[in-house]
């Protein structure tokens, strides 16, 4: 079975955005999306990822990826 993977330290640095910064304009506590950076949580609330790509200017798909097994 394949697993998803958390891409939002790519699409921070592709935006050169910190997690200070980011924490600031989505208002997401810093530990909780250095975890999220990190790939460390089990789940994400869909109002969290929808501000990550307003304030990202980007789409659920860049965050979040699933990968196959080979």
């Amino acid at each position: 079975m394949g697993q998803i993977v958390l891409r939002l330290d790519r699409v921070m640095a592709d935006r050169k955005m910190s997690l200070n910064e980011l924490s600031e304009k989505v208002g997401v506590a810093n530990v909780n999306l250095s975890k999220l950076k990190n790939g460390h949580v089990s789940a994400i609330r869909f109002s969290t990822l929808q501000a990550l790509c307003e304030v990202l200017h980007c789409q659920p798909g860049d965050i979040i990826e699933y990968q196959f097994d080979e």
